[in-house]
């Protein structure tokens, strides 16, 4: 079913990728040959919608991954300031417009449940767009010709509204839709079911809850209260898959582009590091590494795994040369590999990081309740299960299975850390504690071969706007413009 989901959702795309939005923000002119608004239905555009809500999370996990040191360029480069673009265009040209046109059409037969689904799709564009640029165009922003220079949001404001359009979602999902008209194949994500998309939006609602606890009008209590109606299984992850035809866009850009001699990239030693025993030391001789490991990535065949130093020109944190890249048919990197936005095992970890908190927690305190540790322990499981490997050596070593007393906030964020490897989330939560190596252990920045770079010694932590957008729109683009070093609303 997901490939023939996948490749109606690609054929809809080619239909209205560009023309549902020739009249809006990017005024962009209509391709011969597409179809007009009038002509389509609610259906014909959910799905490359959906398609385009994960292609935006792959291009900014483009730009960031790098930032957390998921990965490297090849050579062990480490990225600079980015625009990260893609994710703009995503956003911006693809994905509001049409859903403006969603709206419209499910709200004149009263399909209040592709209304709904509709409101969670917005959520998470805006979320991951505010994430990365703080301030951004919304409440103007799909005027079409009304306005071609929309203001820009507060991030403030922003999340008011995710949390507003989450919260509206969740009512319409519990209602009955009795329009006729009901999600189905169109729906990459979860094929019509909507328990599972109301459970979306509890998690999806508790993860930005999570980004604005510092900011005081949300606390981890009411974190945990919105899990508790969040995902249940991983049978909940929202993912889409890809096929033979229409190719996971990590296997293109790794794994084919490696084997063409073309730019890749390999894994970063933080991210092998904290997997290979050198942070966290195995205590049982039954393992050498994480089992999620070569999941993940390959090496060069020998029993020692050493990741690359963030911009340390290709060699591993022990001075010799790194050695493992990304494996050629990975979880995340086979052909028909899927992209993921959220899932059961992050629903966990959340859990267990809100209980955490609200049990006295801080970044140095050891010691919690069994709600934090329970859920730490059922998230590692999820995330072995899901990666289709045996947990039970791993989380019964003395290194994972710390018990109660001895859980710190550093074990809850490595187990984050790895199971959400190539998700965009993690810039969120290196941000969320100011790229802290006692929550990150052994986290350091960058290395800086050139000396005189632009903004040695400072981690990156937004996005700047594309030059697209300074283009067309410059004087609001300079209101709102800050350095790339600069705090976003809820990391102040």
């Amino acid at each position: 079913m997901n490939k023939f989901i996948k490749k109606t959702g690609m054929f809809a795309l080619l239909l209205v990728g560009l023309s549902a939005c020739s009249d809006e923000y990017f005024d962009v002119n209509t391709p011969s040959g597409t179809a007009q608004e009038d002509q389509l239905r609610v259906s014909d555009l959910m799905a490359p919608v959906m398609y385009r809500v994960l292609a935006g999370q792959h291009s900014a996990e483009q730009a960031f991954g790098n930032y957390t040191q998921y990965f490297v360029g090849q050579g062990g480069t480490a990225s600079g300031e980015t625009t990260a673009s893609g994710l703009w265009s995503s956003v911006y040209l693809y994905t509001l417009p049409n859903i403006i046109t969603i709206k419209e059409k499910a709200e004149a037969i009263d399909a209040i449940h592709y209304s709904a689904v509709a409101n969670i799709i917005t959520a998470i564009n805006l979320g991951i767009a505010t994430d990365s640029w703080g301030s951004i165009p919304y409440s103007e922003a799909t005027n079409g010709q009304d306005n071609l220079f929309p203001a820009f949001d507060s991030q403030e404001f922003i999340y008011q509204e995710i949390f507003n359009l989450l919260d509206g979602a969740i009512v319409e999902l519990q209602k009955v839709d009795e329009s006729g008209t009901y999600l189905g194949t169109d729906d990459l994500i979860y094929e019509g079911d909507i328990d599972k998309w109301i459970r979306a939006a509890y998690t999806l609602k508790a993860r930005y809850q999570l980004h604005v606890i510092g900011k005081g009008s949300v606390t981890a209590s009411d974190v945990l209260a919105t899990i508790e109606n969040g995902f249940e299984s991983n049978a909940d992850d929202f993912q889409m898959f890809y096929d033979d035809k229409n190719q996971n866009p990590w296997y293109s850009t790794e794994v084919v582009a490696k084997g063409s001699g073309n730019f890749h990239n390999d894994l970063a030693s933080q991210l092998v590091s904290s997997m290979n025993g050198d942070y966290f030391p195995f205590e049982s001789n039954a393992l050498s590494i994480d089992p999620r490991l070569p999941v993940f990535g390959e090496n060069d065949g020998t029993d020692e795994w050493k990741g690359y130093v963030s911009g340390g020109g290709g060699l591993a944190p022990d001075g010799t040369l790194g050695n493992t890249g990304f494996s050629n048919g990975g979880f995340y990197t086979s052909i028909d590999s899927p992209l993921l936005l959220i899932s059961y095992a992050e629903a966990q970890f959340i859990k267990a990081e809100a209980a955490f908190l609200a049990n006295g927690g801080s970044t140095t305190s050891t010691g919690t309740n069994s709600v934090a540790y329970n859920a730490y322990l059922e998230g590692i499981q999820a995330s072995m299960s899901k990666y289709g490997v045996d947990a039970t050596a791993y989380i019964a070593d003395g290194a994972v299975a710390v018990g109660e007393s001895g859980l710190k906030l550093q074990h809850i964020m490595k187990e984050k850390y790895i199971h959400n490897f190539l998700n965009p989330e993690t810039f969120v939560d290196f941000r969320r504690y100011d790229f802290s190596d006692d929550v990150f252990k052994g986290l350091k920045i960058r290395e800086e071969e050139d000396s005189d770079g632009d903004y040695v010694g400072q981690w990156f932590r937004r996005a700047s706007y594309p030059s697209t957008e300074e283009f067309r729109n410059p004087e609001n683009v300079a209101a709102n413009e800050e350095t790339p070093v600069t705090p976003v609303w809820w990391d102040e």
